[in-house]
């Protein structure tokens, strides 16, 4: 299972206007292949007038699925600096949609790669980028004589708090990331004189803006 990895939130859309021609563009996350593709389609038939439809995504643990198509611009002048856009900024999983409607003034190949970038960039932001940390949903039972002390403790940590369950024992859950699940079992046997029982639930991605 991959770990953390930066990616955008949710949809984004942007619009700007250069020499005359509008740049909508349409952000959104992608899991797989075929989102991406149904998004795409999704965004041309909701703009089948326009001059061009121009898309990029970047897809899997190693960007393993990388497409950029030029809709109808001069080769690698759109799709290409719109994926360059996700290389650069590292963004897995997602998926990006430019629409031009020609406004008359023929911008040239630097030009269009200078649009489309920047339109990418745009809507990117708008979209909001976030990273997705792996955490481990843990499960701390201890003996209600120790529930004060752990409740505090927990509650004043940099933890994730999901829920405390109170049962024959305290069963308190909550999210730790994979990256530093060895000394919050060390800092949880030490608090409790080892008297905790640590058990992991299940693996599960926290989202934190960036």
């Amino acid at each position: 299972m991959r770990k953390d990895y930066v990616t955008v939130k949710g949809f984004g859309e942007t619009e700007i206007i250069i020499q005359k021609s509008r740049f909508l563009t349409y952000v959104n996350r992608a899991e797989t292949e075929q989102q991406a593709q149904a998004f795409i389609e999704e965004i041309k038939s909701k703009h089948k007038s326009a001059n061009h439809n121009c898309s990029a995504y970047m897809i899997g643990e190693h960007d393993s699925i990388q497409k950029a198509n030029d809709d109808g611009e001069p080769s690698g002048t759109a799709g290409v600096p719109m994926l360059e856009v996700l290389k650069k900024q590292g963004l897995k999983d997602t998926v990006v949609v430019v629409t031009r409607y020609f406004g008359g003034i023929k911008l040239g190949g630097g030009g269009l790669i200078r649009a489309y970038g920047k339109a990418t960039t745009e809507g990117i932001q708008a979209a909001c980028i976030v990273e997705r940390r792996l955490h481990h949903l843990m499960k701390v039972s201890v003996d209600y004589t120790w529930l004060g002390k752990v409740e505090n403790e927990v509650r004043g940590s940099a933890y994730p708090l999901e829920r405390i369950e109170y049962a024959d024992n305290v069963e308190i859950y909550l999210y730790v990331p994979v990256s530093t699940e060895e000394k919050f079992v060390e800092w949880i046997t030490e608090m409790t004189n080892g008297q905790a029982i640590i058990k992991r639930e299940l693996a599960e991605f926290i989202e934190f803006d960036i």
